[in-house]
């Protein structure tokens, strides 16, 4: 039988034997030698069903392909944009992939997207050199304007999104921003500037809170004392899946660069 011997979402950390027996896997972030599961990195521990994973507490973003990601374009070629991806690599949105209107060879490809201009993209390729190609073909995926750009943590995106979108549509509900999460750690807000202010305490709150137990009624508790109103009570303008990739602004404002 399996001894689990630590308590699920404490943090771990290199080295440390996690459980003994056969009845658990090795997941992300944990290996076995021979009978025991021994964590490989620093993070928080969490059971999926029979695996024991790793959620780490810090590291920058690993592209996976299938990933929407929100980008900043940093050069226009010939051939298409070149976008920063909030790794170690660029990546290529190509023509073909920039619209899903016909762009012609020799147009000002400025006027898709400059530089500067930040895009919700999606990862199409991958290649074992990481070389990355981008397609900005597919609902939701299209250039941001107006709002503003934080980044957080790419291993606490999920905690932000919460399941089937709970965390983020809560505060989508009671701030009143929209919000678009990309899985690279680069968040979308747009709202009025008390708004995007609230909406931002709350995701660093949830960022650095991350690893603590009841945390999406936590959060509902600190919105809840922050607007003075009931969650539930406040209008359902924002109730969409908190999906971050489906649903965009109308922007009010033209958005250049990162506003402080």
């Amino acid at each position: 039988m399996t001894n689990i011997l630590v308590k699920e979402k404490s943090i771990v950390v290199p080295g440390e034997v996690l459980a003994e027996g056969m009845d658990y896997l090795p997941g992300f972030g944990t290996y076995r030698d021979n009978n025991k599961i021994i964590t490989s990195r620093l993070g928080i521990i969490i059971v999926d069903g029979r695996a024991l994973k790793i959620i780490p507490v810090t590291g920058s973003y690993n592209p996976k392909q299938h990933d929407t990601i929100i980008g900043k374009v940093v050069d226009v070629t010939m051939s298409g944009w070149r976008i920063n991806t909030n790794s170690a690599y660029t990546a290529m949105l190509m023509l073909k992939d920039g619209s899903s209107e016909y762009i012609a060879r020799g147009a000002d490809l400025t006027s898709y997207y400059n530089l500067d201009d930040y895009v919700v993209c999606k990862i199409i390729k991958m290649t074992s050199q990481r070389l990355i190609d981008l397609t900005m073909k597919g609902p939701g995926l299209k250039k941001l304007t107006g709002g503003r750009i934080i980044n957080v943590n790419p291993y606490k995106v999920p905690r932000i999104i919460g399941k089937q979108g709970s965390m983020v549509t809560m505060i989508k509900s009671a701030t009143g921003c929209q919000i678009i999460v990309g899985q690279n750690g680069r968040i979308w807000l747009n709202g009025s500037p008390e708004e995007e202010a609230l909406a931002v305490q709350t995701l660093k709150k949830i960022e650095s809170e991350s690893h603590h137990k009841g945390l999406t009624d936590k959060i509902k508790i600190y919105l809840e004392k922050k607007t003075g109103k009931k969650i539930e009570q406040i209008d359902n303008r924002n109730q969409e899946q908190g999906d971050s990739n489906q649903k965009f602004a109308k922007p009010s404002q033209e958005f250049k660069g990162e506003r402080k």
